[in-house]
């Protein structure tokens, strides 16, 4: 099960504000001691979506100083690594002797059972944290220890897949209760690739987190690459140094097969595009090219098939009813010719992650 818990500084009285962040902080994360140049006034923002073992913090607040101590971890200690992926701000972060400065794009990790200290600075830092059972990791401690506190490559490799999937996570509104266990077991296993793939461990990860690692990046490399119309499981087995037949089965795994995945994909971006008021004047068969469909019949009967309609009259029910369509130039869009099925609302297109 997926459960979400949000609370907002703002929604008290500003004298009550620093203490309930503290005190909430304490309960949800670990016990630490925390100052601010701005309790008179403090501003503080977390969602946490528990999907299982694993938990994500979208998180906004105001500059502070937060520490663990040797004495609060006697008192408690949730045996945690704490993730954290900075979107916004300046962290100074040290733990086990190391300390590193980490800005916009940073990426570091710490552990709750060590003593750390963390002072946020020039403009309140916003990110997205993840916390895993240490115990779940399959990646010797003694290793993981060398990167506590200090930068992780958040733009390439696994690290960028982490990165991505947790700011995809903190902006997904639709998520359900029963998307949980599985959407913890990806987290673990990218969060125990990038630490195994920093400390030169990969030889200690099961073979089932390989193997979802691998398709996570097969997934990223085919949405990189939908708008060339060349792609093909060929391209994308090369590309990873696997065979087609290997590519095929990551898939069935899935309950799915890499064409219908990237036609899926791709006729998810034509459906958003087609509710677009800016691209109104585009014509719907330069839209499908844009995302790798070089045939518009191929894309007419795909289209049909997956949403009930010609993209035509879903262009215009998505857009008739758009404030921002009778500003747009030449904006009175061409009525259906079938009227006869018109929903409430477009459809929404099925979640394939």
């Amino acid at each position: 099960m997926m459960i979400e818990t949000v609370f907002r500084c703002e929604d008290l009285p500003r004298a009550d504000r620093f203490d309930f962040w503290r005190e909430q902080m304490a309960q949800l994360m670990a016990p630490m001691e925390m100052t601010s140049d701005h309790t008179w006034d403090f501003r503080g923002e977390v969602r946490i979506l528990e999907f299982g073992a694993a938990s994500v913090w979208p998180t906004k607040f105001r500059e502070m100083d937060f520490r663990r101590t040797p004495k609060l971890i006697r008192q408690s200690d949730p045996e945690l690594y704490h993730f954290s992926f900075i979107q916004e701000g300046n962290l100074q972060v040290s733990q086990s002797r190391q300390e590193s400065a980490h800005r916009a794009e940073g990426l570091y990790v710490v552990d709750t059972s060590r003593p750390f200290d963390c002072l946020a600075f020039g403009g309140p830092p916003a990110g997205v944290g993840l916390e895993i059972p240490k115990a779940l990791i399959p990646v010797p401690h003694d290793r993981i220890d060398r990167l506590l506190a200090r930068p992780i490559p958040a733009r390439e490799g696994v690290g960028a897949l982490l990165t991505g999937f947790l700011t995809r996570l903190a902006a997904d509104r639709s998520l359900r209760p029963s998307d949980g266990p599985r959407l913890g077991t990806v987290l673990i296993d990218l969060a125990a690739a990038l630490l195994a793939q920093a400390v030169e461990a990969d030889d200690a990860l099961p073979p089932e987190t390989h193997r979802h690692t691998l398709a996570l990046r097969v997934q990223s490399f085919i949405l990189r690459n939908l708008s060339d119309p060349e792609l093909s499981p060929a391209t994308i087995a090369a590309a990873h140094h696997i065979s087609v037949g290997y590519l095929h089965r990551l898939f069935r795994a899935r309950d799915t097969t890499v064409s219908a995945w990237i036609r899926q994909q791709r006729l998810d971006r034509v459906r958003r595009d087609l509710t677009d008021p800016g691209l109104l004047t585009v014509r719907i068969h330069e839209l499908a090219a844009r995302w790798g469909f070089a045939h518009p019949a191929v894309f007419s009967r795909a289209f049909r098939a997956a949403y009930g309609m010609p993209p035509s009259d879903y262009r215009h029910l998505a857009l008739v009813s758009s404030p921002l369509v009778s500003r747009a130039p030449g904006a009175t869009p061409r009525r259906p010719v079938r009227r006869d099925t018109r929903p409430s609302a477009p459809p929404t297109a099925p979640v394939t992650s």
